[in-house]
């Protein structure tokens, strides 16, 4: 049974893939310039949504000997292909397509079409819309954020992107809409080619904000600081200069629970890093007792290994590296 990240992507794709055939025959039917604009939005986010399907298969499969952290990493790559290559085609067409229009005007035929296929798409859009915003809902409800938080910090590169597609082609249908109820009422095709211009900037400014996501879940790694968590007003906790962004939740239960285990004294470093969406590697280089023998950080090592792997699921794997008296004898990670 696919999990709910599948479920999302393939509703996405079914949708999509109804819209963008008949938005593709209105265009062509109606010589409308927005909503050809639309249909190569439609299409790019169908093409999207393959690749995202793709990210979901390949970025599932098991860890073996070659890839001991697991594919999840793939899901980025694929996701980061999609944002780059497929929207940016789409946005391309757009800005074409609009620019013709403004310099040469066209002629709109058969209005009545134009709005029934929008009516329609927009219906199948909500339906994605609604199918990505409730699964992004019922995660911001258990990590306690908001919905926009949650789209951006998610470690899930598809939900993402379904999330923003799907609310960037309800806007599309709308702003579709205004432009040929403009052009109806003053006879001018200028509204349509401004819509497409402005669809294909929206579609540029989405690609670089989902690429930057995924790249920097492909090449980060988290620092969780010494000191007190950084304020609400600091660009750490904004996110957007950061690469990916550990949920401040997250971050205190990690330093709570290094901190609170017996004979840890102090935490000098620890990095997080995701292997996947959902699965995080985290390093820890940690202060110990003085008087812990050698055994005794051994079995300290291990013990907030699988410790901490209890604590969360997330958790794919635990390095402890111990610094100070007798853990400076085991001071490679076990």
């Amino acid at each position: 049974m696919p999990d709910d990240s599948t479920r999302t992507v393939l509703v996405a794709l079914g949708a999509g893939l109804g819209v963008a055939l008949a938005k593709v025959g209105a265009a062509v039917f109606t010589g409308s310039s927005a909503m050809a604009a639309e249909a190569s939005h439609s299409l790019a986010d169908t093409a999207n949504d393959l690749f995202l399907f793709v990210a979901q298969r390949r970025g599932g499969r098991q860890p073996d000997g070659r890839h001991p952290l697991g594919y999840g990493r793939e899901a980025y790559f694929w996701a980061l292909i999609a944002a780059l290559g497929v929207f940016v085609a789409g946005a391309a067409f757009s800005l074409r397509d609009g620019i013709a229009e403004l310099i040469h005007p066209g002629v709109t035929s058969s209005f009545t079409v134009a709005y029934l296929v929008l009516a329609v798409s927009t219906v199948f859009d909500l339906v994605s819309f609604r199918q990505s915003a409730s699964q992004l809902i019922g995660r911001a409800r258990r990590h306690h954020q908001d919905l926009m938080d949650e789209a951006r910090g998610t470690s899930d590169p598809t939900l993402r992107a379904v999330f923003v597609e799907d609310a960037v082609s309800v806007s599309g249908d709308v702003i579709t809409l205004a432009a040929l109820a403009l052009n109806q009422l003053t006879g001018s095709s200028i509204p349509q080619g401004i819509a497409a211009v402005f669809i294909g900037l929206v579609l540029i400014r989405t690609s670089l904000r989902l690429g930057k996501r995924s790249h920097d879940f492909l090449v980060g790694a988290w620092l969780l600081p010494a000191a007190t968590p950084a304020p609400a007003t600091s660009p750490r906790a904004a996110g957007d200069d950061f690469t990916q962004p550990l949920r401040a939740a997250d971050e205190d239960r990690i330093r709570a629970f290094l901190l609170g285990y017996p004979g840890v004294t102090g935490i000098r470093e620890v990095l997080v890093t995701f292997t996947g969406p959902g699965r995080v590697w985290v390093t820890a280089r940690l202060d110990v007792a003085d008087e812990l023998t050698g055994a005794q950080v051994t079995s300290l090592v291990c013990g907030i290994e699988s410790g901490m792997k209890r604590e969360s699921d997330a958790v794919y794997r635990v390095d402890v590296v111990p610094i100070g008296g007798a853990g400076q004898q085991n001071s490679s990670p076990i």
